[in-house]
């Protein structure tokens, strides 16, 4: 892949932020990821790929733009497959909490895991424990070898959780081992990254969260030089049947980096709508101006960029969010 793809596809997560970053703080999640959705679909038609999504909306019923096996680019460019989440957290902008944001991966065309919208067991860490640990081994023993291989005391090391119930086991077992438990709301995605960025103070991100956004993670991962693992969690013959359909011939195996993302190049980007973990959110500068915070990541040359962007928002295709007073004044 052209390295300059880089900056397009950026383009392309900060136009969704911009978008979406409207709706912040008023309770509307579904009109955030429209608006999110709307823009990115659009900004799409600008990038030089042969597109096609793996991982977005949905289903070609369940959506009607970004859906599973839509094409998107100008075909004046390589033939890959795009992992997109225009809104990673459309509660967390309907509430105005942390951790939303807008996130693409590219990569050579077959080289994405075409993962359901289900439940995915994780593990990710950084460069220095990659190759080290396994998916299968008890917390407490995949902690014992961090401790080992890191040369830190387990009181040293710290673990991010998503805070949720189904982690209270995870938790109490981390905790009752002296480890450091680094609890986030939301951001599934920006959580697992977060144990391979080299300013990080997170060894290792564990727990569950989704599929899809599992291989987003691994995609970033991959451009970091960490690793994530991920084994799938289906939930009944339903979801069962739902892995089987999408090629997954052995659902409950632990997927690989290899499995998730392919062996090839891959390109990793997103844009913050909310301040989170590693990205600051859109901050509008008057009427006219807002500010975006983006980074950038291929794993061919494991480079890691960040962009911090002030637009001109007449200049773009940003439609506005009506106020309850502008609305009574339309009936």
């Amino acid at each position: 892949m052209e390295r300059e793809l880089a900056l397009e596809i950026v383009r392309v997560t900060e136009l969704g932020a911009l978008s979406s970053a409207r709706w912040i703080g008023r309770g509307d999640k579904n009109a955030a990821d429209d608006a999110a959705t709307t823009a990115i679909r659009s900004m799409f038609d600008s990038v030089s790929i042969d597109g096609t999504v793996v991982i977005g909306e949905g289903e070609m019923d369940e959506a009607p733009m970004l859906y599973i096996g839509e094409q998107v680019g100008n075909r004046n460019g390589p033939s890959v497959d795009v992992a997109v989440d225009p809104l990673e957290g459309t509660e967390v902008v309907a509430c105005g909490l942390h951790n939303a944001q807008s996130v693409i991966a590219i990569a050579d065309r077959g080289s994405l895991l075409h993962a359901p919208d289900i439940y995915m067991e994780k593990l990710a860490c950084g460069p220095e424990l990659t190759g080290r640990l396994s998916l299968e081994d008890p917390a407490e023993v995949t902690l014992r070898k961090a401790s080992l291989i890191t040369g830190k005391a387990l009181s040293e090391l710290t673990v991010m959780v998503l805070d949720r119930k189904r982690h209270e086991m995870l938790i109490a077992t981390l905790r009752g081992l002296g480890v450091r438990v680094k609890l986030i709301g939301h951001g599934d995605v920006a959580g697992a990254i977060a144990a391979a960025l080299p300013d990080s103070d997170v060894d290792l991100y564990m727990g569950s969260g989704g599929a899809p956004e599992g291989v987003l993670a691994a995609a970033a991962l991959k451009c970091l030089g960490g690793e994530l693992q991920g084994k799938l969690l289906p939930e009944g013959p339903f979801e069962l049947q739902r892995c089987l359909l999408m090629g997954i011939e052995n659902p409950t195996r632990v997927l690989s980096m290899e499995d998730m993302v392919g062996t090839g190049d891959v390109i990793f980007a997103a844009t913050g709508v909310t301040s989170g973990e590693f990205l600051n959110g859109v901050r509008f500068i008057g009427k006219e101006r807002a500010e975006t915070h983006s980074v950038i990541m291929r794993a061919q040359s494991r480079t890691i960029r960040y962009i911090r962007s002030i637009h001109f928002l007449p200049g773009k295709d940003i439609p506005q969010v009506a106020t309850s007073r502008q609305n009574a004044a339309l009936i």
